[in-house]
C-alpha cells in the first residue's frame, strides 16, 4: 500500500512548501491534519474491508468530475487504473461523468412552506452499456452519488434500499457515503485554494509593476 507522503490538498491545489497559500493553511494546521487524516482513512486505510479500492477511486473520480473539478477527477482516475489493474473501467466512467454533469442543487421539500424552493433536475441513471462494464454494485452507487451531490432533499429510504438490493452492506453504504461528503468537500477546498492563488498572484503581479 503507498501512502501519500505529501498533503492531498496541496497536491491537488498545486501548492508548494513554503509559498503563501502553504502559510495560509499552516494557520489552520488542526483543519488541515484533519482533511490530511480523513482522506488516509478513506483511501488508504490498512483495511480496505466492504469497499475495494478500486470501488472508491471510481466513486471519487465520478463525484469530482460531476463537481467539474478535472484535474481532482483525473487524479483519482490514475489511481482507479493502477487499482487492480483496472483500466477498462477508466473510459466509461469518463462517458458516465459526462452524462451525469448538472446543476444544483435541486429536488423537492416535503409538502409545505418550503415547497416554494422546488426546483427540478436531472434525475441521473447510468447508461446500459456503463452499467455493463461498471457492474450493477458501482453502477447503483454512482447513481446514489449524484442523488447526494444534487438532489440530497430527495433522499429516501427506497435510495438506501436500491443500494442494499445491489449488494453492498450498511457498512460500505456509510464508508461510501462518508467518501462523497469528503470528495465535496475537498473539490471546495482546491477549487477555493485556487482561486486565492490565482488572486495572490495577480496582486503580487500588480504590486510588482507598481512599484
Amino acid at each position: 500500500m503507498s501512502t501519500e507522503t505529501r498533503d492531498i490538498i496541496d497536491l491537488l491545489a498545486g501548492i508548494e512548501p513554503g509559498s503563501s497559500l502553504s502559510g495560509i493553511r499552516a494557520r489552520r494546521l488542526q483543519a488541515r491534519e484533519n482533511a490530511q487524516k480523513s482522506y488516509l482513512a478513506l483511501f488508504e486505510p490498512a483495511d480496505f474491508g466492504d469497499v475495494a479500492a478500486a470501488e472508491r477511486y471510481a466513486v471519487a473520480a465520478f463525484v469530482a468530475g460531476v463537481h467539474d473539478e478535472p484535474a481532482v477527477a483525473n487524479f483519482y482516475l490514475a489511481k482507479l487504473a493502477k487499482a487492480a489493474d483496472r483500466t477498462d473501467l477508466v473510459e466509461p466512467l469518463k462517458a458516465e461523468i459526462e452524462r451525469a454533469k448538472t446543476e444544483g442543487p435541486y429536488g423537492a421539500f416535503p409538502a409545505g412552506p418550503l415547497s416554494v424552493e422546488d426546483k427540478s433536475g436531472l434525475i441521473y441513471r447510468v447508461s446500459g452499456d456503463g452499467r455493463r462494464v461498471l457492474g450493477p454494485r458501482l453502477g447503483a452507487f454512482l447513481e446514489h452519488a449524484h442523488l447526494l451531490v444534487f438532489r440530497p432533499r430527495d433522499a429516501a429510504p427506497a435510495a438506501m434500499q436500491a443500494l442494499l438490493d445491489a449488494g453492498w452492506s450498511t457498512t460500505a453504504i456509510v464508508t461510501l457515503s462518508q467518501l462523497v461528503a469528503f470528495l465535496s468537500f475537498q473539490v471546495r477546498s482546491v477549487s477555493g485554494l485556487r482561486t486565492l492563488g490565482a488572486s495572490l498572484g495577480h496582486n503580487t503581479a500588480a504590486a510588482t509593476k507598481a512599484s
